[in-house]
């Protein structure tokens, strides 16, 4: 069993996790664009990668919980 507390912690975690998502891609796009733009789009796997462990973290955060059937 979860407790109020403990939710409100993981939401918050969820929060920073994807403010610094943002702002470290976007940082990493300016980069690209201001001294490298005639090459390949290399902020593209920190995109990808790490919005897949963000995607994680929503899912462990929102998903039901499991039933003790189903452990």
């Amino acid at each position: 069993m979860r407790s109020a507390k403990s939710e409100s912690v993981r939401k918050w975690g969820l929060r920073i996790h994807l403010v610094f998502y943002v702002l470290a891609n976007l940082a990493q796009v300016v980069v690209w664009q201001i001294y490298d733009r005639d090459h390949f789009f290399w902020p593209m796997w920190s995109i990808v990668f790490w919005g897949i462990g963000l995607v994680f973290h929503f899912w462990g955060l929102y998903s039901p919980p499991r039933s003790k059937v189903d452990q």
